[in-house]
């Protein structure tokens, strides 16, 4: 059952990502670790599960009993994975960490991948969020991207997660697609908030290296047009009640994604599942100041299941991050909140008084890319929109 956080000075709040690594079909866009393995296909669940035990197991020493605030299930598609998965998987977990009582717990599902009442075997595992990759309403869309469901599967998966009892749902969609206009944008927009889901991840489609698309790039719109599409959309979902609390994530009052928030607050995270990664805060020497490690696993599926019997272990590679690196890593999450950070958090983090910032704070202000409070580094809208730059002088200014 699920215990009381205890506290746990000085160190941030602790999540878990799962990764489950195979999905239908690998969409052009995707440079995530993830594997197509046909409809319809047998997946190693009982194998898969064993070895994600093993993992965390392996990771236990390191989180010392930390209770886990949030858990995320992401992919590939993790909805190809049976209910009575997760409800294993859950109460293994439950004998081995702490879990908050109001812990969030998401997984990732593709509308075109759902059988019907699954979501009501989900719900009764202990998944209480569901985030559905929609990505567009529109035929042309769906198919330039290679996605497997149209937009009615959509929203049939949104009235059968609502009749399964999920009160807190996000809709994945893209903008900037092939041959999209504002106004398909906007239309895409209009049947999301249809719906009425309390929160919306809204993102423009990029060209990653290692994807179809990198190699084989659409047409996508014009730079014009992809900046109509970013102030009309956003000027309607602020007029929906949809918050903007972060460069990319909309949110209703009370609905902001814990999991992602402590991402950006800069929390630490366990990353179990091929290809997964971690962030943990340990204690370095007898100082005893914490000094941030990065883990991750074994990407390849296969390879990934025979590590249970390989004394390596699950982790392809780790590494601490430096004092030199910590301003950059700190503020390339803390920066995408709309909110900021405050300047004492800064400090904390990054071990930079706020005094090494002066004059490149200065000069970003000037930009224009910086709200004008000296007790909050904080991305103005046009902060935000180019981030990069704002990150380059802050995180440059914290190692003079």
């Amino acid at each position: 059952m699920p215990t009381s956080p205890r506290d746990t000075p000085g160190l941030p709040s602790l999540a878990l990502y799962v990764h489950v690594p195979w999905c239908v079909r690998k969409c052009p866009y995707c440079d995530f670790n993830s594997h197509g393995v046909g409809r319809g296909a047998a997946l190693p669940e009982a194998e898969y599960l064993a070895a994600l035990l093993a993992d965390l197991d392996a990771d236990l020493p390191l989180v010392a009993g930390r209770p886990l605030v949030s858990i995320f299930i992401g992919g590939g598609t993790p909805s190809l994975m049976s209910a009575e998965f997760y409800a294993r998987f859950f109460d293994a977990l439950a004998q081995r960490l702490p879990l908050a009582d109001d812990i969030e717990i998401t997984l990732e599902a593709n509308p075109g991948t759902l059988e019907r009442g699954r979501f009501q075997g989900y719900r009764q595992a202990g998944i209480n969020r569901l985030s559905l990759g929609v990505q567009s309403f529109q035929s042309a869309q769906l198919s330039a991207l290679g996605r497997i469901h149209s937009g009615d599967d959509a929203v049939a998966a949104v009235h059968e997660a609502r009749s399964a009892g999920f009160d807190n749902l996000n809709l994945d969609l893209m903008h900037g697609l092939p041959d999209q206009t504002p106004a398909l944008a906007l239309a895409d927009l209009e049947r999301a908030l249809a719906l009425e889901p309390e929160h919306l991840s809204w993102y423009q489609l990029t060209l990653e290296p290692n994807t179809e698309f990198h190699s084989h790039p659409p047409v996508l719109p014009h730079e014009e047009v992809l900046w109509d599409i970013q102030d009309l959309g956003h000027e309607r979902l602020e007029a929906a009640g949809m918050v903007r609390y972060e460069i990319s994530a909309y949110a209703r009052p009370g609905r902001r994604s814990r999991h992602n928030l402590n991402y950006w607050r800069f929390g630490d995270y366990l990353g179990i599942g091929a290809g997964s990664h971690g962030k943990l805060s340990v204690a370095g020497g007898e100082s005893g100041r914490l000094h941030i490690e990065r883990r991750w696993k074994t990407r390849q599926p296969e390879a990934y299941l025979r590590r249970r019997e390989d004394p390596r272990g699950f982790v392809a590679g780790s590494n601490e991050v430096s004092d030199a690196e910590l301003p950059l890593e700190f503020a390339m999450n803390a920066l995408r909140l709309v909110e900021g950070v405050a300047m004492a958090d800064w400090a904390a983090h990054t071990g930079r008084p706020p005094r090494l910032l002066g004059e490149r704070l200065a000069a970003a202000r000037k930009k224009g890319l910086l709200v004008e409070d000296a007790q909050r580094l904080q991305a103005s809208p046009q902060g935000l929109l180019f981030l990069n730059e704002l990150l380059a002088l802050v995180s440059e200014a914290g190692t003079e």
